[in-house]
């Protein structure tokens, strides 16, 4: 049986991230790229698209 999580906190991420993006445009126009890594991710993980990282998945 698969385990749901909860997605929540990934939505209020990427909320967060989205204003700071927003932000970034309206008054560093030359620095919204740097925000484009957190709003693409937690987009991607609130959708369900990315699995969770699992201890057993790390190999270092």
């Amino acid at each position: 049986m698969e385990e749901t999580t909860s997605r929540g906190k990934y939505w209020v991420w990427f909320v967060i991230w989205l204003a700071i993006i927003i932000g970034l445009m309206i008054w560093a126009r030359q620095w919204f790229w740097l925000a484009l890594p957190g709003v693409l991710t937690y987009f991607v993980k609130a959708m369900g698209l990315m699995d969770e990282n699992k201890k057993e998945d790390q190999f270092y």
